[in-house]
């Protein structure tokens, strides 16, 4: 008999007694075989007397053998998908009677789609201004600028001063520099550190008091306040090249400044255009999330707050941050991610099931290249890190995420584009 709610069944499975009593002689005959039991030889040892002496053992390995098995069986006949580790309970298990159980375990959830193409979406192509494209040449512009020595005089606003720094007092950990170019007056140097400057010549020392705010980004330094010894050893300024063909050629295979310039355009193009229709493929998702209801598998939920969690504490952790020194309340923090759990594993589920519909999956080649992609990255052989990956089961990920990505791609070409 099995019960149904949800994803979750509950199974009662009997096991005939002539299967249990041919398991419990199997089971026997091999623990009398490696027992070493006194005034017997080794395997020896009467069959009545190791029925006694092990009986528990006995009884604790039938089961062990019969219920994964039984288990299994009635699963494949009633064609099953189980999704969580089963949990065995009311067991019955006496001689001469047949075993019986209950296996309470969920299954992955049958969904029925509906309409997947086709969905409205706001959308259009983004356009690129020349204003951006500037900016975005004045950002290189900058990146390859030259800072200059002038000669000795005393620093004002605008100047770059490279100066030795050393603290005195209010870290725990030295902090010293024997090279460090501030740029004097820009907001983004500390107004402590340009109002010290402003004014010293080169050769000159000063020390002077910093409060670093709360929320500095170096942790050790945030929110103290620290002294340090300083010696300007000299002032630069910033000269910047001029916007012309010979930059442009400067930069890479290039005529001229018009052709860099259309180059700029195509890339801040595609980066918008990928931006925009990550963003439109996301929405798609959510309709389609909201107009499907199905059961979702407890275990699928309760992994996949597992990982969300993860990623958080790999954020902390990649920000300086220590979780374990942070007061966190783990359950109510579970219990705030379990909507978000839902609708990932909803929506990771809607898409596997296109994926089925459409035919849709990562080809061989498409994986090769990722895996191509990995191994420069890492400079290693193609083949010792398709090896790693295969390994620790990346490779199976990687040719998942790539599906996904197709099937999202399918669905942006499939809908119906608004302004």
């Amino acid at each position: 008999m099995a019960l149904v709610e949800g994803c979750k069944h509950q199974l009662e499975i009997s096991v005939p007694v002539s299967e249990v009593e041919q398991e419990s002689e199997k089971v026997l005959n091999e623990i009398q075989k490696k027992v070493r039991l006194p005034g017997f030889r080794p395997g020896k040892a009467p069959r009545n007397v190791v029925r006694s002496k092990f009986g528990g053992e006995i009884r604790q390995d039938v089961l062990e053998n019969l219920v994964p098995k039984a288990f299994r069986r009635e699963v494949e006949k009633e064609n099953l998908q189980v999704v969580s580790s089963p949990d065995v309970s009311d067991v019955h298990f006496h001689p001469g009677e047949p075993l019986r159980f209950k296996v309470t375990f969920e299954v992955a959830p049958v969904i029925e789609l509906g309409e997947y193409r086709g969905v409205e979406v706001p959308y259009s192509e983004p356009e690129v201004t020349d204003e951006q494209v500037m900016k975005r040449i004045e950002e290189i512009r900058e990146q390859k600028a030259d800072y200059v020595n002038i000669d000795p005089r005393p620093v004002v606003d605008g100047d770059f001063a490279v100066v030795s720094l050393e603290s005195i007092s209010g870290v725990d950990k030295p902090v010293k520099n024997d090279e460090m170019m501030l740029h004097v007056g820009d907001e983004g140097t500390l107004k402590e550190f340009s109002e010290a400057l402003r004014g010293m010549s080169p050769d000159e020392e000063k020390e002077f008091d910093v409060v670093y705010p709360e929320d500095y980004d170096r942790k050790e330094l945030a929110g103290k306040t620290v002294r340090f010894r300083a010696r300007l050893k000299v002032v630069r300024k910033k000269e910047l090249p001029e916007l012309n063909d010979e930059f442009a050629k400067d930069l890479g295979d290039y005529q001229n400044f018009e052709e860099l310039k259309e180059a700029v355009r195509k890339a801040l193009s595609r980066d918008a255009e990928f931006t925009a229709q990550q963003e439109a493929k996301g929405k798609i998702i959510d309709k389609l999330v909201d107009a499907h209801d199905f059961p979702i598998p407890e275990a699928f939920i309760d992994r996949q707050i597992e990982v969300n969690l993860e990623t958080q504490l790999r954020q902390l952790a990649g920000q300086g941050i220590d979780p374990r020194k942070l007061n966190i309340d783990w359950a109510k923090l579970k219990e705030s991610q379990t909507e978000r759990a839902k609708r990932d594993v909803k929506a990771s589920l809607l898409l596997e099931r296109i994926a089925d519909r459409e035919a849709i999956d990562a080809m061989r080649d498409e994986v090769d290249n990722e895996v191509t992609r990995i191994a420069r990255q890492r400079r290693e052989p193609v083949a010792a890190v398709r090896a790693q990956l295969e390994k620790d089961g990346s490779l199976r990920r990687i040719a998942s995420h790539i599906r996904t990505e197709k099937t999202l791609s399918f669905l942006f070409e499939n809908a119906r584009k608004t302004a």
